[in-house]
């Protein structure tokens, strides 16, 4: 293998050459994804495929390749090279914005893996939606797909005719990429405009192929971490808890994972996400189906053929001792995974919000605890952040995540380092 890093090329490689290597395409943003790189890269040689690797990515992978994961062409030749000189374990990524991509890949290298097909109707809820209805499953008023270009009078029709509060998001990148609740015109028109070119925290901006406008539905919503072993075994590791604030955007504050969370025992919750799985065509992997918990039942929002972002498998690692990106990676190489929790805690994340626009200018930190298993600031000195009702998720200014031994627990500590947690803002709006 070549040591250059500006030809595509592996450089890097540490590991004994007759290993071969597990494929993980992007590394993403370390505050998001750090986490799970190093979990894989410690159980697996990893061959990281990204465009740009940061350098702590590149020290924990055994081989990089500098390729534009964009460029079908540059990536199945740079997964050759390695099947040729070292072998392909299995493809793997974290990031919802490549898994067609894995799939296809895994496809070709005949590894493990989802079919393309399934891997495009996650990423295509407006798909995934019309594939959950055809086979009756309980989801969401069917969305309608608002084309990007045809603006925001488009999407304000579309949303009159639902009639009550909706909801608009991106039709294709989903995983956390801000949904805006709009009560009215104004709000529908104003959400249109900010869905448009959503931004995935730790990934990047991208064009949605339309906006998806549903009927909003009332009650907590949860996310449903599933491990598929086959298309008849899915396997529920967890449940995590989704807070939000600041109405009507809805934008989500936090997360909590609880391993005796008490929507476990219901069997509806399993039997929903397991028949979501089969009606997209998912084999294999772990997978997060986001649902709604209402009046009439649970009610699928979203389905993800990857694991779930904003360090939600963080989350479930301290509560449950599950490591999901392992299993994942025990999954894509066809291992068996170990399912069997380590502990019962809790743990939690909050976002932080501006309350003002304008630039940073300094942040502080009064508080140190065993509980604070890390405080990140995401907004520092210099840049510029919005506040409400232009904030999006770009603008959070730090992430706290906390353990517990339960959620009351976590939410008083959440609470406690939210008012020890300073930040100075210079108000302005350029």
């Amino acid at each position: 293998m070549s040591a250059s890093r500006q030809d595509s090329s592996v450089f890097s490689d540490r590991t004994c050459p007759d290993t071969p290597l597990l494929v993980v395409l992007g590394a993403g943003d370390r505050v998001y994804y750090g986490y799970a790189l190093q979990h894989i890269a410690a159980r697996y040689p990893v061959a990281l495929l990204d465009e740009k690797p940061g350098e702590w990515a590149c020290d924990v992978s055994a081989a990089t390749v500098e390729v534009d994961l964009a460029a079908d062409e540059d990536v199945f030749r740079a997964v050759g090279a390695i099947a040729a000189d070292r072998g392909v374990a299995g493809v793997l990524t974290y990031q919802d914005q490549h898994v067609e991509l894995a799939a296809r890949l895994a496809d070709f290298f005949r590894v493990p893996g989802n079919t393309p097909s399934s891997a495009t109707a996650c990423r295509d809820q407006h798909l995934a939606q019309s594939l959950l209805t055809a086979a009756d499953i309980l989801s969401i008023t069917p969305a309608l797909a608002g084309d990007a270009g045809a603006g925001a009078d488009a999407a304000v029709e579309h949303a009159s005719a639902l009639g009550g509060p909706v909801v608009l998001k991106p039709r294709i990148l989903s995983g956390h990429a801000g949904g805006h609740r709009a009560r009215h015109s104004r709000e529908a028109r104003e959400a249109f405009v900010t869905v448009r070119n959503p931004y995935q925290p730790g990934g990047q901006c991208a064009g949605t192929g339309g906006v998806l406008i549903e009927a909003y539905i009332d009650g907590p919503e949860i996310g449903v971490e599933c491990v598929v072993l086959d298309p008849d075994t899915v396997h529920v590791a967890a449940v995590s808890r989704t807070f939000t604030r600041d109405q009507p955007s809805a934008r989500e504050s936090g997360h909590l994972v609880d391993a005796a969370d008490p929507v476990l025992r219901d069997p509806r919750i399993g039997r929903l996400a397991a028949s979501a799985v089969a009606a997209v065509g998912l084999s294999r992997g772990v997978v997060h189906v986001q649902m709604r918990l209402t009046h009439q039942g649970p009610r699928i929002t979203e389905i993800g053929a990857t694991l779930a972002g904003d360090l939600i498998p963080h989350l479930v690692h301290l509560a449950t001792g599950l490591n999901l990106p392992q299993i994942a990676a025990d999954l894509a190489t066809d291992a068996d995974p170990d399912l069997v929790p380590s502990q019962s805690r809790c743990a939690a994340v909050r976002f932080l919000y501006p309350s003002v626009t304008g630039h940073v200018t300094a942040v502080h930190c009064g508080i140190q605890a065993a509980w604070l298993e890390r405080l990140v600031w995401t907004a520092l000195p210099g840049e510029h952040v919005c506040a409400s009702p232009s904030t999006s998720i770009r603008d959070r200014t730090a992430l706290a995540v906390v353990t517990g031994g339960d959620p009351s627990s976590c939410r008083k500590r959440l609470q406690l380092v939210e008012e020890r947690t300073g930040i100075h803002i210079q108000a302005g709006t350029a």
